[in-house]
Formats: structure tokens, sequence, C-alpha cells
């Protein structure tokens, strides 16, 4: 029960620095946003060590045996030769992984958007006409591609097809906007719900 008393006091406590924030910039707020920051990256070192480390290099490599086990040197090499980049003159081995890191997370990344977001986004398109939700989506996807279509000018008519991709792409703007701005607001009510609620409950 205590713990709960002096758990619920510490979040009342740093969610007060953070929002004070509101007022002006002042030492609570930074030592909370210091606190938030260094609670962060012990999180990740930590997750990272019991999570990635451990389990798939050391447990594996003991537990391996043959080559199976010396390939694991690869991966761990790669991520020490990461940390070069603190020592000025062998810095330049860095590379070698970031450019393994970038080469792999861009082919795993081109086949990701293409099988996950563009084939299906097309196949998502190709409707019926016959319902006037159908007949807004695909005129809002062909407008906003067209206004995108710089290799001639459009004129006359077709100015008017772009005009109107233009508001599409407002739409799609604003609703995103106005989607984070909610999820923010979300964000504010819980944490004000907290402190009238649970942290009033034990003053």
């Amino acid at each position: 029960m205590i713990v709960n008393i002096i758990g619920t006091w510490i979040a009342a406590g740093l969610t007060i620095a953070i929002l004070s924030f509101l007022y002006k910039d002042n030492p609570l707020y930074k030592f909370a946003e210091h606190l938030y920051v260094g609670v962060s990256a012990g999180f990740g070192v930590i997750y990272v060590w019991a999570f990635d480390l451990k389990p798939m290099l050391i447990d594996r490599f003991i537990e391996n045996q043959g080559v199976e086990r010396w390939i694991l040197l690869v991966p761990a090499v790669l991520g020490l030769l990461m940390l070069s980049r603190w020592f000025g003159k062998i810095g330049y081995l860095s590379r070698l992984p970031l450019a393994f890191t970038v080469g792999i997370g861009a082919g795993l990344g081109i086949t990701a958007s293409i099988q996950g977001f563009l084939l299906p986004q097309i196949q998502a398109t190709l409707l019926p006409l016959t319902t006037i939700n159908n007949i807004i989506l695909v005129v809002g996807v062909i407008t906003t591609i067209l206004y995108f279509y710089f290799s001639r000018d459009f004129k006359g008519p077709f100015k008017y097809l772009l005009e109107l991709g233009i508001i599409f792409i407002m739409v799609s703007f604003g609703a995103s906007f106005g989607y984070t701005v909610m999820a923010r607001i979300s964000l504010l009510i819980g944490r004000i719900f907290f402190l009238l609620s649970d942290w009033l409950r034990i003053i």
C-alpha cells in the first residue's frame, strides 16, 4: 500500500513538473525532462540486453555447436564495430556495419512497402463505381496522383482536376492533423484524470 502511495506521488509530481512548461521553462520541467530521457535510455539498454543480446547472441552461442555457433560472431563483430565511432582514429570502421544496416533496411523496406502498402492500396482502389463512397475514393486517388504528375502542364478542363486533387490532399492533411491533436488531447485528459482521481484520493 505504501509503495502505491509513493509511486502515485512521484507520478503526480513528475506530471505537474512536465505541465509546468505551459507557464514557462523552469528547473522542475528540466529535471523531469532529463529524468525521462535518462530512464528511457536505461530502459532501452536493459531491453536490448534482455531481449536481443543475451537470448539471440550469447545464449545461442553457448547452445549451438559447429558452424552455426561461429556464424554468430559475424553480427557480434559488426555490432562492436558500430561502437568504433566513439574512437576518432578508428571511427571509419563503423561505416561497414552501417552499410550493412542501411542496405538490409532498404531492401526489407522496399519489399515491405510494395507488399504491405502499395499493392493493397492499388487493390483497394479498384472498386466498382456503384456507390458514392467508391466514386469519391477513386476520383480522389486519380486527382491526387495527377497533382504530382509534373511532366506536363495541365491547362483548360484538366486544371480543375489538379485543384480537386489539392482539395483531397488538404482534407487528408487536415484529418491527419486532427487525429494527432485528438491523440494528444486524449493523453492530456488521461493525466488530468489521474491527478484529479488517483492523486487527490490519497492527499
